[in-house]
């Protein structure tokens, strides 16, 4: 008999193109509407760029043409609850070395009903 589960659901998609990636932090999309279990940040840029989840304090660095998945509710079973990354964040990114081509993405999961 297959274990209970709570389904996923996949959030829309956030992007920016490389041509509003500059000195300064610029926001990714609209902010988190869940609570995010999965989270993949995919600079497809052919800049290095800077990721952050405030707009100030640089938090991630992504070289170009590579990605980094958060899997925040695996093996998360905490006695407060499962582990994620919470509503109403907004993601930003600036250049670390400026971006000539395509563009970044935000990949979201959440459970259903959160």
């Amino acid at each position: 008999m297959p274990t209970p589960g709570m389904p996923a659901q996949t959030d829309t998609l956030r992007t920016l193109a490389h041509g509003s990636i500059g000195a300064n932090y610029a926001k990714v999309g609209s902010v988190f509407g869940h609570s995010v279990r999965m989270m993949r940040i995919v600079n497809a840029t052919d800049g290095d760029l800077i990721f952050s989840d405030d707009g100030v304090n640089d938090k991630w660095f992504l070289p170009a043409s590579t990605f980094v998945l958060y899997d925040y509710g695996t093996n998360s079973h905490l006695p407060e609850g499962v582990l994620c990354y919470p509503q109403n964040v907004q993601i930003w990114v600036k250049q670390s070395t400026a971006p000539s081509t395509k563009s970044v993405y935000i990949e979201c999961t959440y459970a259903q009903g959160q």
